[in-house]
C-alpha cells in the first residue's frame, strides 16, 4: 500500500491530537509531523515530500493562508478552522476541502477521500521533487517533464497536452489537470488554455506565442497573467 505523507499544522494541541486520531482510521496516511506553527511546518515541507496538509488558519506569526502561498509546490490541503469567513479565499488557493471546527469523523472522512482520489487516481502520478508527471493515454503511460510541456487545452472530457515531443489526450478534466501542475511554472491565461511560462516566445496584444503557435489571452485572465510575469 502506497503511503501518503501528511503534515498537521495547528497551534492547538487538542486539535492536532483529534486530527491524528482521525487519521489513524486511514492506514495509507503517514503523519510526517504535527506542528504548532506555520514556520515549523514550512521547514519540514522543504525537507519532506508532503502530499497532504491539514491546515489551521488562525495561527501566530504566519497564518495558514499565508503559509500556503509560500509553498513552491502545493500539496493537497484540507483546512481545519473555526472561521468560516476564509472559505472563499481558501478555495481560491485550490483547497481540497474546508472543515469547520468542531467537525465529525464522518465529515473528516469525506474530506480525506477527496484528497486521496486526487493523489491516487489511476490516470496520473506526480513526482514534485523530480519535476515530472506520468500521464496515461491511449493505453500507454508517458513520463513528461514539466519543462517539456508547452501548453494544455480543454477538449471536452479530455485535456490536450502539447509537449516538445508529442501531443496526447488523457481522459481528465481541464481543471483536474490544472491542479496537478506547479503554479510557479504554469498559468491559466484563458478558460481553455494553461501555458508553461518558460515556453512563451513573445506576447502581442491579447495573444501569447510559443514559437509559431498562437494562444489567446482571456480578458478575465490578462491582468493576473501579466502580474505573474512581473509586468
Amino acid at each position: 500500500m502506497r503511503k501518503i505523507n501528511c503534515l498537521i499544522v495547528d497551534d492547538e494541541p487538542i486539535a492536532r491530537q483529534i486530527i491524528q486520531t482521525y487519521c489513524s482510521h486511514f492506514p495509507m496516511l503517514h503523519i510526517v509531523a504535527s506542528c504548532g506553527n506555520a514556520l515549523e511546518a514550512k521547514a519540514i515541507a522543504q525537507q519532506e515530500d508532503i502530499e497532504l496538509i491539514f491546515l489551521d488558519i488562525n495561527m501566530p506569526v504566519l497564518n495558514g493562508l499565508a503559509f500556503l502561498k509560500t509553498l513552491k509546490y502545493q500539496p493537497q490541503v484540507i483546512f481545519t478552522t473555526a472561521y468560516k469567513e476564509y472559505a472563499v479565499e481558501a478555495f481560491d488557493l485550490n483547497a481540497t476541502d474546508y472543515l469547520l471546527k468542531p467537525f465529525s469523523l464522518e465529515r473528516f472522512i469525506v474530506a480525506v477521500d477527496k484528497a486521496l482520489e486526487k493523489l491516487t487516481g489511476p490516470e496520473f502520478t506526480v513526482s514534485k521533487k523530480e519535476h515530472f508527471i506520468f500521464i496515461k493515454a491511449d493505453g500507454k503511460i508517458y513520463k513528461i517533464l514539466y519543462e517539456d510541456i508547452y501548453y494544455a487545452e480543454a477538449s471536452g472530457n479530455y485535456t490536450k497536452v502539447v509537449t516538445k515531443q508529442r501531443t496526447i489526450l488523457p481522459t481528465i478534466t481541464f481543471s483536474g489537470f490544472e491542479e496537478l501542475l506547479p503554479s510557479n511554472l504554469f498559468i491559466r491565461i484563458h478558460r481553455s488554455f494553461i501555458i508553461n511560462k518558460a515556453s512563451i516566445t513573445h506576447i502581442e496584444g491579447n495573444r501569447a506565442f510559443i514559437n509559431a503557435t498562437e494562444i489567446p489571452i482571456g480578458s478575465n485572465y490578462k491582468e493576473n497573467f501579466l502580474k505573474q510575469l512581473g509586468l
